[in-house]
């Protein structure tokens, strides 16, 4: 096992390539942010609340939470004491991977959590089982144990949604420019002259589609992609550069907010966890 800590944070090595596991224990509050990945954790101690698209939900010790790919959320803690949790972070190819054709339902694309938190003994002790032996402090295990421990887990949190209803096109186009090239100087004016609608409509319709404002959603793209960078090796200014930061100080504070850690102690643990 690797561990690198930042105050109350561990950053963990994990035996199965695509997922990230983490150990908290702080007081601190979360802004609004999403992650690209599938997020599920434990309460240990403490209490916190959260908002996000499914609504306004609080989780205790004992609780299961969870959060979907690109899902708007923050967190704060309940009480003074702060709150502590570990969660394990898996990327969509690695979902996908386990729950490829399950009950003959077809390729596995957009399953989701259906709850953001849920009370349930049995679950929050698979999580516990999975969460060791992925990080290396439970018994030995290999590929295949680790594969039906997280089918186990996973099989009964994870639904196909409802179809959601789709975006208008012109906003479609504008994310995908963000998404593929999220280090651009891009103003509003051009994205709004490109939808073929007044700044004004673009801003409502874009927010309308996807809970955010442009700019919000831009950083976000910029934040994932400066993550990336740091965890590939690049150094900070040049991943804050890339990203279309205005300078590395402008990249630490959303990344502090948004993740809760600093990008050089973000470095260090992918540093650590690649060796």
């Amino acid at each position: 096992m690797v561990s690198t800590t930042d105050g109350h944070f561990s950053w963990l090595r994990c035996r199965t390539a695509g997922v990230e596991a983490v150990a908290a224990d702080t007081a601190r509050r979360f802004g609004r942010h999403a992650h690209e990945q599938y997020g599920i954790g434990l309460i240990e101690r403490g209490a916190q609340k959260s908002a996000s698209g499914r609504g306004l939900y609080e989780a205790g010790a004992g609780d299961l939470i969870m959060v979907n790919p690109g899902e708007l959320h923050d967190g704060m803690p309940l009480g003074d004491g702060g709150r502590a949790w570990r969660m394990l972070y898996l990327e969509p190819s690695v979902v996908a991977g386990l729950m490829a054709d399950m009950d003959g339902a077809g390729p596995a694309t957009g399953f989701e959590f259906r709850q953001p938190a849920v009370r349930d003994p049995r679950l929050a002790a698979c999580f516990q089982a999975l969460y060791r032996r992925m990080t290396g402090s439970g018994e030995a295990t290999d590929a295949l144990d680790l594969d039906e421990a997280l089918l186990q887990l996973l099989g009964g949190m994870l639904q196909r949604p409802a179809p959601a209803p789709r975006a208008p096109a012109p906003i479609t186009l504008a994310r995908a420019r963000m998404d593929d090239d999220p280090g651009a100087p891009l103003t509003l004016g051009a994205l709004a002259h490109e939808a073929g609608l007044s700044r004004y409509q673009f801003l409502r319709a874009f927010a309308r589609a996807t809970g955010m404002t442009p700019h919000a959603y831009l950083l976000q793209r910029r934040l994932h992609q400066a993550r990336r960078l740091i965890a590939g090796g690049m150094p900070l200014a040049e991943a804050a550069a890339h990203s279309g930061f205005a300078d590395q100080s402008h990249m630490t504070r959303l990344f502090v907010r948004s993740f809760g850690m600093a990008p050089g102690f973000y470095a260090r643990a992918a540093k650590a966890c690649a060796a």
